[in-house]
């Protein structure tokens, strides 16, 4: 009996020495990347997984999370900065609409479960305690889900569209919908009252709407607009909405443009072009009502993209490729509009910013407005 005793203490003192071990090199890695970007891969052989870059070190690969099996794609990620828990919203092999927990503060994945009747980019209350999950755009149901992002429980539906895609929490709030819904209403942009759940909505727009960015104040949002060859601005408070053609675009239908965003001091909005033509087109935006293009920025790749943000201080515009793609990311330096550097390919990213061990703050998958 006495040596069985002594044989279970020696196992418990093994793992006791590399969890100790493990939460020192994490420790380690906090203190000595205070800005981290967290990528969620989306080549084949790494689908799924997070490869943490540290930003002032010339985006240097830190580690490489593992997470979950049988990711098929990737849909969208959010971060709380009061809990530490990320989020990553992806269909699995089986095409099943699933979300992901992660705690970022020790790597482990907290659960992983099923949210019917889809998923697609995701958004959270800054308060960290309610994921607003839209239910695909491939989909016919007319809700996003509201999600108890603690357990990953359905607490609620908000009905308004269906084919519900991309969701979005800007810093002044509310919740910001679209949808790709043939039936008119996709046209629409819908906000959401975090409280009540009451849903307006702004348009119509041109088209049907794709990726969009709302500035730090809910003032203005830019939008990729289908069978645009631009984009179309909205003045959120008078409904206004006017529309800043690309001069001199390729030649064909622009089907739907994907991926758009402010740079955080807002002078710019940056979108992408379609996924063939090899360009981000920088808009100035001093009056946000008149966009000025001012510049055609060549990808390194020769072809196209399907995502862009930023980093918080707006050093760094990250240019994701197609979707699911081999090819790299590509980091711009956002002042100067140079091609800086390449990382994995992911387009599902945002940055964690650490002090004293501790999240101190945390960008978004969007490009929102941070003036």
């Amino acid at each position: 009996m006495s040596i069985k005793y002594v044989i279970v203490l020696f196992i418990l003192s093994g793992l006791f020495v590399i969890t100790a071990k493990t939460a020192t090199a994490t420790e380690e890695m906090r203190s000595n990347a205070p800005r981290s970007l967290y990528a969620v891969n989306e080549s084949s052989d790494d689908r799924g997984s997070i490869s943490v870059y540290d930003i002032d070190a010339g985006h240097r690969l830190l580690k490489t999370i593992q997470t979950v099996p049988g990711v098929g794609d990737v849909r969208g990620v959010a971060i709380s900065a009061v809990t530490g828990k990320l989020y990553v919203a992806y269909r699995d092999v089986s095409g099943t609409g699933m979300v992901y927990c992660l705690d970022v503060y020790n790597d482990a994945v907290l659960w992983n479960k099923a949210i019917a009747p889809g998923v697609d980019r995701l958004a959270i209350n800054p308060d960290g305690k309610l994921l607003y999950v839209p239910t695909w755009e491939g989909g016919s149901a007319d809700y996003i889900n509201i999600v108890d992002a603690n357990t990953g429980k359905i607490v609620r539906e908000v009905h308004f569209s269906n084919r519900s895609h991309d969701t979005q929490y800007p810093l002044s709030g509310p919740i910001f919908q679209e949808t790709k819904a043939e039936d008119g209403s996709g046209n629409y942009l819908y906000l959401i009252d975090p409280s009540s759940y009451a849903v307006s909505r702004i348009g119509p727009y041109s088209g049907i709407l794709g990726p969009y960015a709302v500035d730090s104040t809910s003032s203005y949002v830019a939008n990729n607009v289908r069978d645009l060859w631009g984009m179309q601005v909205a003045n959120l408070k008078t409904g206004e909405i006017i529309t800043a053609g690309i001069p001199n675009h390729p030649s064909g239908d622009a089907g739907l443009l994907h991926g758009i965003g402010w740079t955080p001091d807002q002078t710019e909005v940056w979108a992408n072009s379609s996924g063939t033509d090899p360009h981000v087109y920088v808009w100035g935006m001093r009056n946000p009502m008149a966009p000025v293009l001012k510049e055609a920025m060549t990808l390194r790749s020769g072809r196209g993209s399907h995502w862009l943000t930023f980093d918080i201080e707006g050093d760094f515009g990250y240019v994701a490729p197609v979707k699911n793609s081999a090819d790299g990311t590509e980091i711009f330096d956002a002042r100067t509009h140079s091609s800086v550097g390449v990382i994995g390919s992911a387009e599902d990213m945002l940055e964690i910013d650490f002090a004293d061990g501790k999240i101190s703050q945390v960008g978004d998958q969007y490009g929102i407005g941070r003036r």
